[in-house]
């Protein structure tokens, strides 16, 4: 499945956009999807953050155990997380743009499973607009604070 890249134009300074993304607490109260943030290691940023983060899926709960492996302060954050026979890798970039910032979230799924092999694609719909409603939640909470 080719990555699934999805842009927002946020009117916040770059350095308060990376803060809600980047923190695991803030992300969790700008996504309303986000129920329940269970965290799995000793630090609670950067490289090496493990959690376990539960979200409403289409009207059910699902879990899965995160963690990131690439943090570059008010710049990028790479979330990877090993679920359902998929590795899916996300990275968040920030970039100042117009006085405000750039929000990009790009996510390649790479199934490892014969059945994720078959299954990963005909689910790109659903995960295109779940990341969009994702961006769209911390633009508003980005832009509200």
């Amino acid at each position: 499945m080719a990555p699934i890249t999805t842009t927002r134009y946020i009117e916040a300074p770059p350095e308060s956009v990376f803060t809600v993304i980047a923190d695991i607490g803030n992300w969790a109260k700008a996504v309303p999807d986000v129920v329940k943030i269970e965290m799995l290691s000793d630090t609670t940023s950067g490289v090496g953050t493990r959690f376990r983060e539960t979200r409403l899926m289409r009207g059910k709960e699902a879990t899965t155990e995160l963690e990131v492996t690439e943090y570059i302060e008010n710049q990028r954050i790479r979330i990877v997380a090993d679920a359902g026979g998929t590795v899916w890798d996300s990275v968040h970039t920030v970039t100042p743009e117009r006085g405000g910032t750039e929000l990009e979230l790009s996510m390649d799924a790479r199934p490892h499973t014969f059945l994720a092999r078959l299954i990963t694609p005909f689910i790109k719909p659903m995960l295109t607009k779940a990341l969009a409603k994702d961006m769209d939640a911390v633009k508003v909470y980005c832009e509200r604070s």
